[in-house]
């Protein structure tokens, strides 16, 4: 009998990406998975690509998740807090949600609204200390995608002084599968194909998390819907803050790091190469004209922004190896 696990919201596009990665990780027993209007469904119905994955989605509810050892809650901001607080304390909890990451209850009202349900142990395991205090904890609030891709090109910068953390510009291309599973018209094949269409410019709920987690103290970010299903693409800027090579410093601060790759010279990161893996790929460089420090960060946004950081958490959590279940290597094409 392995660690047993149990995924809530698992009908969604993280939550079926964490029922692949879970049913193929060599220490996790899938015990329960659940959700909402597709409660009582069996699995594969739902998503076709785990066909022979033999599990019907349960309902929602702490009964239903409260004998697993450890529970992935991929459900819509603002539903995880609720939900945990009903689950007994040595259960071990990763939490994909918004809920739980930020530490300032007027950011979370600011860009959420609601009440603010409190901080938990930031998921990004990258971040200097980080992977201790994961290792350490038994709640844990994984990462926002657009939060992962740009803060692990931003934050080496600024914690050894290479960057400004005062005037950061960041415009991101995401995949659809971001915006969930929901049908919703702007979504439709017919209005994404040929065209790449901004959204929340100057308000999207990424940014008060980016700035906590990498230091930037000024941040503006345009982000970009792109006709593509899953994949993350991030162009950071920042102003230098002494004179330095942004790749040596990248290089330095993810030379142990198994899942981030600061490609050679020469080499740009794009979302295809990131494709389902748990990586993320950095390229960085100076910009001729302006000067300007500019990283160019890929990953999937089901992978390393969602589903593949939350088994990175959890075994860090469970004293596994990171790596365990999770690919480096993505898939082509």
């Amino acid at each position: 009998m392995g660690i047993r696990v149990a995924v809530a919201g698992a009908s969604g596009y993280a939550g079926g990406e964490l029922l692949r990665l879970v049913a193929g990780h060599p220490e996790f027993d899938l015990v329960a998975a659940t959700a909402h209007s597709q409660a009582g469904h069996r699995v594969d119905a739902v998503h076709p690509q785990l066909t022979g994955l033999d599990l019907v989605l349960g309902q929602t509810d702490p009964a239903t998740l409260a004998d697993a050892d450890l529970v992935f809650l991929a459900l819509p901001h603002g539903e995880s807090a609720a939900l945990a607080s009903q689950l007994p304390a040595e259960v071990r909890i990763v939490d994909l949600g918004a809920d739980h990451r930020l530490a300032d209850p007027y950011a979370w009202a600011q860009y959420y609204g609601g009440t603010h349900a409190g901080q938990w142990t930031y998921g990004l395991p990258e971040l200097p200390g980080q992977r201790e205090l994961i290792a350490g904890s038994t709640r844990v609030a994984n990462t926002g995608c657009y939060a992962a891709a740009i803060t692990l090109a931003l934050a080496p910068l600024i914690a050894d002084g290479a960057a400004s953390p005062a005037d950061v510009v960041v415009v991101a291309a995401s995949g659809t599968s971001g915006a969930g599973r929901a049908a919703k018209p702007h979504l439709l094949a017919s209005e994404v194909l040929g065209d790449l269409s901004p959204y929340r410019v100057g308000t999207h709920q990424h940014v008060p998390e980016i700035k906590q987690a990498s230091g930037a103290t000024g941040l503006s970010f345009t982000p970009v819907l792109a006709p593509m299903p899953r994949g993350i693409l991030a162009t950071v800027t920042a102003v230098p803050a002494r004179g330095v090579d942004p790749q040596q410093v990248l290089a330095q601060a993810y030379a142990d790091a198994p899942f981030v790759h600061v490609l050679p010279e020469g080499r740009w990161p794009h979302t295809a190469a990131t494709l389902g893996s748990n990586s993320c790929h950095l390229q960085a460089t100076v910009d001729v004209d302006s000067g300007r420090l500019i990283v160019l960060s890929a990953l999937d946004n089901l992978g390393k922004g969602a589903a593949g950081q939350a088994v990175q958490n959890a075994n860090l959590m469970l004293g596994l190896p990171e790596t365990t279940g999770l690919s480096i290597w993505g898939v082509s094409p």
